[in-house]
Order: structure tokens, then sequence, then C-alpha cells
């Protein structure tokens, strides 16, 4: 079905949640969510994949495994459409309505030392450009570099990218609440907007990136 926004079920069920994570609780309301969440979520990102590609729905399930938190589901529900490794767009539906972005996240050592090449090249130029539109936008992006506490090695104090060189990721967000926006088809013209906008960031990490497996390397 076309999209025509996201129903105010969608974040009513993650405010219950909040209060009600249990696998009880989630059999109960399990049509909501499949209504509600993941149905207008896949008709957004069916509107999208012509321009955008492929996207991928991740599981409403958290991995328990190595967490003392043993509640079942996320308090949201994300999607990405990844043009490299670590690198892609990104979408997700919660409590507080839906957070539109992208970026570089968890990226390979490998991929993580090619950027910090770029970066300490005039190849830098192009981004630094672009995210300083980012950053006067209205609302101005929030950008994510999770950076190091120090320096990378054999980088000068002095250095004029420091601060990029310092990045672990670069993720950028931003988010909407407002219930006239997020249940009309004006949430699908916001999340395209903002792709767009972060593209030129994107394709810059991507190309400079690469894989996360070098391609020349034998097995």
């Amino acid at each position: 079905m076309p999209f025509a926004g996201f129903p105010a079920a969608a974040f009513s069920f993650y405010e219950q949640l909040g209060a009600h994570n249990t696998k009880a609780w989630w059999t109960k309301h399990r049509s909501t969510y499949d209504e509600a969440v993941r149905a207008p979520l896949t008709a957004l990102l069916e509107a999208l994949e012509p321009e955008f590609g492929a996207f991928k729905i991740y599981r409403p399930y958290r991995d328990t495994r190595f967490s003392k938190d043993k509640t079942p589901l996320k308090d949201h529900q994300g999607a990405v459409v990844m043009i490299e490794d670590a690198v892609g767009y990104y979408v997700q539906v919660s409590a507080a309505g839906v957070m539109v972005g992208g970026g570089m996240y968890a990226p390979a050592p490998v991929q993580l030392a090619r950027v910090r090449g770029a970066l300490d090249s005039p190849a830098v130029a192009p981004l630094e450009a672009e995210l300083a539109k980012l950053r006067r936008g209205r609302p101005a992006w929030d950008v994510d570099m999770a950076p190091l506490k120090t320096r990378p090695r054999g980088v000068a104090a002095d250095h004029p990218c420091l601060d990029l060189l310092r990045m672990t990721r670069l993720i950028f967000t931003r988010s909407y609440d407002d219930p006239a926006t997020l249940e009309s088809t004006r949430v699908l013209d916001a999340v395209r907007r903002d792709w767009r906008a972060i593209t030129p960031c994107m394709e810059w990490l991507a190309d400079h990136a690469g894989p996360a497996e070098d391609p020349g390397r034998e097995d």
C-alpha cells in the first residue's frame, strides 16, 4: 500500500512498551506492531527505494545474550539502506517520533585508516564544506563523531583537521515529533529531503572508506 504516514498507534505502542517490555505483552500486541509500525515503515522505504536503494528493516528483538538488561524488545524500530560496508542511510520510529540519519557507523579498522588518510589530504575539503552546510541547517543536524580522547598516533596537536581525525564514526541525525508531520505523507518528504541533504557526505564516506575487506588481500 502507498505510504500515508505513521498512525498515532505506532507511537503509543512504544510508549506502552516502555512500561510493559515482556514477551507476554509483545504477543498480545504483535498485531499493533505489524500494522502500525512495520507496515507503514515498509511502505515508506519502498517509496524511497527507487532513489536510494534496497533497504533492511532490523529485527524488533534485542540481543540479550551479553546484557544485564533482559528486556526482550527494542524501544524503537530502525531500518537502513547500506551503500558501503558501515556506511548507510537510517530511519527510526520510537515513542519520541521519527529519527532520520545516516553516516559511517562502526567502521572496520582498515576503513577508518583510509578515511583518516583522506582527512589528512586535500580530499578533506568537500567533506568540510558539506559538514558546514549541515550544521547551518534549520533545524541543524546533530553530528556525532564519537571522538578519541587523544589524537591519533602521528597526528600533530595543531593539525587543522584534528577534530575530524579524532573521529571513530561520523553520524548525522535529525528528529521529528510533530503529529501533523508524522501522521501524513509529509514525513516521507522529510526523510527524502534529509537523505538527499546528507548524500554528498555519504558518498564521500563510501568512496574513501571503501569495503571492510581489502579487495587485494589474499586469503
